[in-house]
């Protein structure tokens, strides 16, 4: 599992790192999340360019993944400052057309591996034209603008009504790498792990509630011991790999169940 978290603190981003984290993210996009996320128990991260330089200095072994804006007039130019800076990864978000995809792929050419991440309803109705693209290295779903452009009533909803199980199928029948939500500690998080284990995801995003919902290098290193969670996970989708279809299907019933009863609070 390719883990994935977000920060543009130098000292965490190498508490990260230490810690097992394969992708340290800075996160660019501000244009259009204010008002998508207003209301909802979301960070804005409004991170820079000067966050990229700063935690590229620290990175010996995970790779620094850069998240853009969705297209617009100056994408050119913030994927090749990023590059610049040194970015391993580019994320485009927010795409609704394969030809926003396409530019996207055209502008960073082999000098950066290229994310996509998709979560607008256009997106997942268009999926097969995406992935008719060729250069695409990972897709990862994310579910809660995914949840938002659909109009449901939360994040998870996704998850039950086979919409992953869909998109699952035709990433994978093209051979890339693929992921979707986040996740926390191994205690908060086995049914997902669960569902990410049987749809054959290979990333996710390090969650909040992994750390306590802390956001300072020393509250996070009293909170939490990511190494040893991060290890917990990964010991845990080994065991599955011995599971038959049998408990990956109840942990999937388990979890409709527990996302059904989290809506009608």
């Amino acid at each position: 599992m390719e883990f994935i978290s977000i920060t543009k603190d130098p000292k965490i981003a190498k508490y990260f790192e230490d810690s097992g984290i394969d992708d340290v993210m800075v996160d660019l996009e501000i244009i259009g999340k204010q008002e998508r996320q207003k209301g909802l128990n979301t960070v804005i991260s409004a991170h820079t360019m000067e966050d990229v330089s700063n935690v590229r200095s620290v990175l010996t072994k995970s790779k620094l993944l850069v998240r853009i804006n969705p297209v617009y007039e100056n994408t050119k130019n913030e994927v090749d400052e990023a590059i610049d800076r040194g970015a391993d990864i580019i994320m485009l978000p927010m795409f609704k057309k394969p030809e926003e995809v396409s530019l996207f792929l055209e502008y960073v050419g082999d000098r950066a591996q290229k994310y996509l991440l998709l979560e607008t309803a256009a997106a997942m109705t268009r999926i097969d034209d995406v992935l008719e693209l060729s250069g695409i290295d990972a897709i990862h779903i994310g579910l809660n603008d995914l949840s938002i452009s659909m109009d449901l009533d939360f994040l998870y909803e996704p998850l039950i009504g086979g919409l992953i199980d869909y998109m699952a199928e035709k990433i994978k029948a093209k051979n890339i790498k693929y992921g979707f939500g986040g996740v926390s500690r191994l205690e908060r998080g086995k049914l997902i792990l669960s569902e990410h284990y049987r749809l054959g995801s290979e990333m996710v995003i390090i969650n909040r509630d992994f750390r306590f919902y802390k956001e300072n290098y020393d509250e996070i290193i009293e909170a939490v011991d990511m190494k040893k969670e991060l290890l917990k996970i990964t010991n845990y989708l080994n065991s599955l790999s011995l599971a038959d279809r049998t408990l990956l299907e109840y942990n999937r019933i388990l979890l409709k169940k527990e996302i059904r009863e989290q809506m009608n609070k």
